[in-house]
Order: structure tokens, then sequence, then C-alpha cells
């Protein structure tokens, strides 16, 4: 009886850990997304790379414990993707540069140890010029943080979020504060601001029953958003275990996850699943 016991204490422990095969199979899942002459698909379907897909892709690998099998490649695509006349990225070479995609150029530079400086103060600009909604503000803080810069709004956007701040700290309303919180807390963090005392607790009061963060339900996007709120502030979740236990019900056969248990996987969400999983390991 007691070695039953035992083996069923231990049971939840071992639960909880990816096992080496299984991260090799989620690295066999990203790399068959990678094209023969460099970057990765963002679909199986897709013929032709996306820098969004390659950034994914290159971050969820390094968190599995793989790497691209072209990493020139890569980086040949990543730099086909920067418009000189702009300063921004687009998606594909040639394609129209936004905000987001620029925000996540910069950020796949630094991925592929690229140096930043060519491209830094023209990519600066386009993002202060064009950046006006909160998800190209967030975005822009990400980016910026990657290649250690600031910009000249950084004072002002933090001023105009913590307008929206409720009383203890948090943002959003009703069910949608986690993801809210999540969101322009690190965003904040990002630009040099700072956050409450009472962030933390609040956002413990959040986990949903099956252990992620989300509005109606869990999905891992929304998890991400908010453990990197407790990732920067040196904090995890109260239920930790419940939220590997989330991550692990989003896994599928084919090695990658998907944003919810039973959605087919993609590269976002397995890249949210391994930066999670990287924090949660985190000392």
């Amino acid at each position: 009886m007691k070695t039953r016991l035992g083996i069923l204490l231990l049971l939840p422990c071992v639960a909880l850990a990816q096992t080496a095969d299984e991260k090799q199979a989620t690295v066999a899942y990203l790399r068959s997304f990678e094209a023969k002459a460099g970057g990765f698909l963002p679909s199986a379907k897709a013929s032709t790379p996306s820098l969004r897909a390659t950034s994914s892709a290159l971050r969820a690998l390094k968190y599995f414990g793989g790497s691209a099998a072209n990493v020139e490649g890569a980086k040949r695509f990543i730099l086909a993707c920067y418009d000189s006349k702009t300063g921004g990225f687009a998606d594909t070479p040639g394609g129209k540069p936004d905000v987001l995609v620029t925000a996540v150029g910069l950020m796949a530079l630094v991925e592929l140890k690229i140096p930043t400086e060519k491209y830094e103060k023209a990519a600066i600009s386009f993002l202060m010029e064009n950046a006006k909604e909160f998800e190209q503000i967030r975005m822009t803080a990400a980016g910026l943080e990657a290649i250690g810069k600031t910009c000249e709004k950084n004072k002002a956007w933090i001023a105009e979020l913590i307008k929206q701040k409720n009383a203890n700290g948090t943002y959003g309303e009703g069910k949608n504060v986690a993801r809210a919180t999540g969101g322009v807390v690190a965003c904040i963090l990002r630009l040099g601001g700072k956050a409450d005392a009472g962030v933390i607790p609040a956002l413990d009061t959040t986990q949903l029953d099956d252990g992620g963060f989300g509005i109606e339900e869990s999905d891992l996007e929304t998890s991400y958003r908010v453990m990197r709120t407790y990732h920067m502030l040196k904090a995890k979740p109260k239920r930790a275990d419940d939220l590997r236990k989330f991550i692990a019900k989003c896994r599928n056969a084919d090695g990658g996850y998907g944003l919810k248990p039973g959605q087919a996987s993609n590269l976002g969400a397995t890249y949210f699943a391994g930066i999670i999983l990287h924090w949660l390991d985190a000392k």
C-alpha cells in the first residue's frame, strides 16, 4: 500500500514536466515549417515564409532546446523584409511595413544576433510615427526593449496608460482584467515605468479553474501576457502547477500546441507554451 501511495504521489509531478522525447517532438514540429531557403512558413499550406512566423519559430525552438536548420537563411530572410525607405519591416520581402511587424523584426535581429545599429534609428522613427493604438504601442515597447533603446514617446505613452488604471493597480473590467492587466503592465514596465504592489495579488485572483488565464475561458495567448507581467515583477502565479497542467492540455500529438485544449497546433501557440514554461522554470 505504501509503495502504491508513493507512486500516486509522484505522478502529478511527473505529468507537469515535459519529457526529452516530447521536447524533441516539439522541435521536429517547429522545424517542419522551415523553408529550404530560410525562414519559416506561417502554416503547413503556406508557400512563402513570413517574418512573424520566423520570429515565433526561432524563439520557440530556443525554449524547447532546438535551433533552425538554416540559420544563415533565416538571417537573409529577415533582412530581406527590411524596407530602407521607411525604416520598417514587412512580413514578407517587398511587402508593406507596419508597426507590429517592425517590432517583431527588431526582436528577430536580436534573436539571430544580427547587429542592430544599422537599423535602429530608422526603425525607431517609423515606430514613433506610426504607433497609435495600444497593441501597436505594446509591441513597440517590446521592440525597444529587445534592442535596449528608448524613444521620445516613452514617458507620454506611460502617462496615457496609467490614466486607465484601476484602484488596485489592474487594468480592464470584468472578465477582461487578466488580459488587459497582463498586456498594459508589461508594456509600462518595458517602457521604463513601474507597477503597483497590488498587481500580483490581484492577478492571482483572475486565474481560472483550469489553471490558465483568459476572458471567457483560458487560452495560451492571454496566459502569456499575464505571465510576462509575473516574470517582469519576479513573481509566479499562486497556482503555478495548475498553469503547467493547462499548458499540457494544449499540447497535441504532432508535438505542437494549440491556443486552447483541443485546438490545432500553430507556431504562435507553441511559442507561448515554450516561453511560459521557461518562465515557470526560472529560479
